[in-house]
């Protein structure tokens, strides 16, 4: 570890053992420190500040709250041929990802597609890891989440859905999957929240006061209501969310969330639909030439000096594995006390 004037750098695998550390140090279970600890440094590899680091502070707080069961252990049921349910028995999500990712994956090449709901967990981190993960299977991957009700309605000023993140990822043979990964709402709560730490505005149309009027000061808009992106068209996509990811997999909506966290301040709790697509199955022998469509597909966004969504993020990945990550001071200090 060193520090280059004002940022502290630690390499990958710094980070990694301190995430691992602070995270047990606070009693979760080495199988859920790790599986967290590894996304953590996805997201901050990738320089996604929002879920990198920056998380280790709220998963402490949601152990504190006592919602949380940090030692939880996952249980797989096989609901149908291509169905199955991930119980993350009120712990953290991204173990009940890893416990059913393998049977997710050979269900999808045996039926061509197939869906896990993750139910009971509590959520924090961003769907792009997973749907990544997904990829590197030689699958297609698509997840979706509710979250806390922070975000309004298209035309409304009282908060209804959550955050509602989509990520859908393609496989590519000779370069990174290409994927998006992007809230409903105008931008991630955690980009907000970081604005809030640092004292600095945020655009206005990201979030509208308690009076319902749009505002850039970050710590008003935490205590009023974000807004959805593309008005009608994202606030239609986040009730999507809501129904795919809470009504029909039986668990909570955002509001259900938020009102089951009753104040505690612990990640949304709720669940998690993840969809995987064998494209193998899907085009037999013609598997060659849909991907070829494809990358003629790709080759037209990029040949035009457009960019594919997630390029910045491998870009940032490439520079992370070579120079380590940059954190900053004051965010350092504030996990290292989560060491105290």
């Amino acid at each position: 570890m060193n520090e280059a004037q004002t940022d502290i750098v630690l390499s990958l695998d710094e980070l990694f053992s301190l995430a691992h550390k602070v995270l047990t140090r606070h009693g979760v279970s080495d199988d859920h420190a790790r599986a967290i600890a590894r996304v953590i440094v996805q997201g901050q590899r990738d320089e996604c500040h929002s879920h990198g680091i920056y998380r280790l502070i709220g998963c402490v707080r949601s152990v504190k709250s006592g919602k949380v069961d940090p030692r939880a252990v996952p249980t797989l049921r096989d609901v149908a041929p291509g169905v199955l349910a991930v119980d993350a028995q009120r712990g953290f999500s991204l173990l009940a990802f890893e416990t059913g990712l393998p049977v997710l994956a050979e269900k999808a090449r045996a039926q061509g597609i197939a869906a896990m709901a993750i139910n009971h967990c509590f959520h924090f981190s961003a769907l792009w890891p997973e749907v990544e993960a997904i990829a590197a299977q030689g699958l297609v991957g698509l997840a979706m989440n509710p979250s806390h009700s922070w975000v309004a309605p298209a035309g409304g000023t009282q908060p209804v859905f959550g955050t509602n993140p989509i990520a859908f990822a393609w496989p590519r043979a000779q370069s990174h999957p290409f994927v998006f990964d992007f809230a409903t709402s105008a931008i991630a709560r955690g980009d907000i929240e970081l604005h809030a730490r640092e004292g600095k505005p945020i655009p206005s149309h990201w979030a509208i006061d308690r009076s319902g009027q749009p505002t850039t000061d970050a710590r008003a808009a935490l205590d009023g209501a974000m807004q959805t992106f593309g008005g009608h068209k994202g606030s239609a996509l986040a009730a999507m969310v809501e129904l795919l990811a809470g009504a029909l997999i039986g668990d909570l909506t955002s509001s259900e969330s938020q009102a089951f966290d009753d104040g505690a301040g612990a990640a949304p709790y709720h669940g998690e639909l993840v969809l995987a697509l064998d494209p193998a199955r899907f085009l037999g022998a013609d598997l060659a030439a849909g991907e070829a469509r494809a990358e003629r597909l790709f080759a037209a966004v990029t040949g035009q000096g457009a960019r594919l969504p997630s390029q910045r993020r491998f870009e940032a990945r490439a520079r992370s594995e070579r120079d380590g990550v940059r954190i900053a001071p004051a965010l350092y200090r504030d996990v290292m006390a989560l060491l105290d």
